[in-house]
């Protein structure tokens, strides 16, 4: 089975926080990284801090932590699970994710955001260090396009749900280069370590859940639009 010991998870947003929170509840250590401020906040300029201060260009990555942690359901298994996340950002310690055996991306669903970031994690993650990235929807195979075959190799597609504690499914998507040995352990793992029911995607549009969910959803519309229903 697939061993991971360290992760990082770049992206501390709504998914790639509770992501992190999750892999605490399991016992694996994570580094949490967003952006740095561009801005001092007024409560930060009256404490004499500067933009080079690390409170300040962690500020965001730990804002959106803190929200985390007080979302209900809650996130984690005990509160002292927390304590297995390091809060960082993405310009000052995105090097250390060579020390990761997973490194997940979890930022804003934008493909040229995403293409921009992996190209910056295969810089610095290790060669038999495991990518994944989580996406609702995005094309797997055109996040790595311009990047080398043994990047990868080792990538693909690791769509969980949200609340990401308490939902069982982990959509799984591969590409055409995808390893598929390396596939087969990390569904042993997410299923054994994660409590995860992995499901198998084709890397189109939406995936399995959200590719029926909009198909329903377009349904209704136009069944809506047919009958002359009003929105009540």
């Amino acid at each position: 089975m697939l061993t991971i010991r360290k992760a990082a998870v770049i992206g501390a947003g709504n998914m790639g926080a509770q992501i992190a929170a999750h892999l605490a509840n399991v016992g694996i250590p994570s580094l949490l990284m967003d952006i740095v401020p561009t801005e001092l906040l007024p409560e930060e300029q009256k404490r004499g801090l500067t933009l080079k201060s690390p409170e300040v260009r962690n500020r965001v990555t730990k804002t959106l932590f803190d929200r985390a942690k007080k979302l209900s359901p809650v996130p984690f298994f005990v509160p002292e699970a927390a304590s297995l996340i390091r809060i960082g950002n993405v310009e000052d310690h995105l090097p250390e994710i060579k020390d990761a055996d997973w490194v997940i991306e979890a930022v804003l669903e934008m493909m040229d955001l995403k293409k921009a970031v992996h190209a910056k994690i295969a810089a610095y993650a290790r060669p038999d260090a495991l990518v994944t990235t989580n996406t609702s929807g995005l094309s797997i195979a055109g996040m790595t396009a311009d990047l080398p075959p043994d990047y990868r190799r080792r990538f693909f597609g690791t769509h969980f749900f949200n609340p990401p504690r308490y939902m069982r499914l982990l959509e799984v998507i591969p590409m055409s280069d995808t390893d598929h040995p390396l596939l087969k352990a990390f569904g042993e793992f997410g299923e054994a370590v994660l409590g995860k029911g992995i499901v198998l995607a084709k890397d189109t549009p939406g995936f399995v859940a959200n590719r029926i969910g909009c198909f329903d959803m377009q349904q209704v519309l136009w069944l809506t639009i047919e009958e002359g229903m009003t929105i009540d």
